[in-house]
């Protein structure tokens, strides 16, 4: 029986992680180096990129490649993907993973169309352009009974909208409908699934449990489990999607929430005022 805690299941295999620097890329870096795992860690952020990949690899002894790529700018994708196979001709799995935060609190009817452009470039088109450049190359490999993998970041956010971050909660949808649809595509050779995280201490908040907290607060959320996130939460789960365990799981989403999507009380707005002077 595997054993997610000490097996290097990963052996022989690689992974591209776009967002690779910090928050929730930065820590399967870790996780996947220590089983086994080649890299190519894709970031916007070169010198926290440079870091964690020199920390990584000294760490693990295992190959990592940095390769600095806005992921909303389809030239720099397709220059990526051609680095990291040239690197890598194991890639067996992709963490898409590249997203950035929105404005707190701005309502649908308010967004400026410059941030809509922003968010929906990176967060959507990105992986959208980053899933393109390597389907390919994941559906043409030799391993058995899956040739690769994908998991993609989406949000409870996609799952049950926020009317404080609406455009983030579109992106992340978009997001959900994009790993199915890569699910239906790419089977049965490849595997897709997306991950929603819930409140986590990440670059989304500004890496401020305080900022979180507010969010938190001001919208109302309970959470089922009493607890907020972490940045391990994710990369268990992350962890398991890589994994054999998995290899029967494709198209879902899979909240990592402590309960608050499904069972709990998500951020919601109840104060009326919000809709005043949309017209």
């Amino acid at each position: 029986m595997l054993n997610l805690l000490i097996d290097k299941f990963l052996e022989g295999k690689g992974a591209v992680i776009t967002g690779g620097a910090s928050g929730f890329g930065r820590g399967v870096a870790h996780a996947f180096a220590e089983h086994g795992a080649d890299l190519v860690l894709v970031d916007i952020n070169k010198d926290l990129l440079e870091e964690t990949s020199s920390d990584v690899e000294k760490k693990y002894g295992r190959k990592v490649v940095p390769i600095v790529c806005d992921v909303s700018k389809s030239n720099q994708v397709e220059a990526m993907a051609k680095q990291a196979a040239k690197e890598l001709d194991n890639i067996f799995f992709l963490f898409n993973n590249a997203g950035i935060a929105t404005a707190y609190g701005r309502n649908i009817c308010r967004i400026k169309e410059d941030d809509w452009d922003k968010i929906m470039a990176v967060n959507l088109k990105g992986q959208w352009l980053v899933a393109k450049a390597f389907w390919r190359k994941l559906k043409a490999n030799k391993f058995e009974p899956i040739a690769g993998k994908i998991v993609c970041t989406a949000s409870i956010a996609g799952m049950v909208v926020d009317p404080k971050i609406p455009s983030y909660s579109i992106t992340k949808a978009g997001v959900i409908a994009l790993t199915q649809l890569l699910a239906k595509t790419l089977a049965p050779k490849v595997t897709a699934n997306a991950i929603a995280p819930g409140f986590h201490v990440t670059g989304i908040y500004l890496n401020s449990e305080r900022d979180m907290k507010i969010t938190y607060i001001d919208g109302n959320v309970k959470t089922p489990l009493s607890r907020f996130g972490t940045v391990q939460d994710v990369v268990n789960v992350v962890l398991f999607l890589a994994s054999p365990l998995s290899d029967f799981i494709t198209g879902h989403v899979l909240p990592v929430d402590g309960g608050i999507a499904e069972v709990g009380v998500p951020p919601h707005d109840i104060h009326d005022s919000i809709y005043d002077d949309v017209e």
